[in-house]
């Protein structure tokens, strides 16, 4: 039996290499300039790989359409039945204002541009429960104790 330690490390990193097997296609192109932002449907082709994580998407669409990585949106990928292909769905905005400013805010969340709401939902009810009790001034002091 060989000795695992004496087997040669590769040379090349497993991010690289997956980057490499995939094929990132657009479809639906649409230049939208009212939301100052560009549309498209991805079509990830990834035989061999369980899925391509949204950050490389991120940065591969980046390099393709000559952005920043920072006004990328990647969501809605749906793996296809017995896998190798995926389809989601690609925003790329014009800057990081029209980002913030017309993206939802759990997109932004798992983006890193915004901080996820503090407390729990059950926190969160309840505070608005006690300030539907209170009217004007009140309500704000109402919801803001504990």
């Amino acid at each position: 039996m060989a000795n695992l330690a004496l087997l040669p490390f590769p040379s090349f990193s497993i991010h690289q290499s997956i980057m490499a097997d995939c094929t990132l296609r657009t479809r639906k192109f649409m230049t939208n300039r009212l939301l100052g932002r560009k549309q498209m449907v991805l079509d990830i082709i990834h035989p061999g790989l369980a899925n391509v994580s949204r950050e490389d998407l991120r940065e591969k669409l980046a390099k393709m359409y000559r952005t920043d990585k920072e006004v990328v949106s990647v969501f809605g990928l749906k793996t296809h039945f017995g896998g190798g292909i995926t389809t989601g769905f690609a925003l790329i905005y014009d800057n990081v204002e029209a980002l913030k400013k017309f993206e939802p805010k759990h997109r932004l969340v798992r983006v890193g541009l915004a901080e996820a709401p503090k407390g729990g939902r059950k926190q969160r009810k309840e505070k608005k429960n006690r300030a539907k009790k209170f009217r004007g001034t009140k309500k704000a002091a109402a919801a803001g104790k504990k």
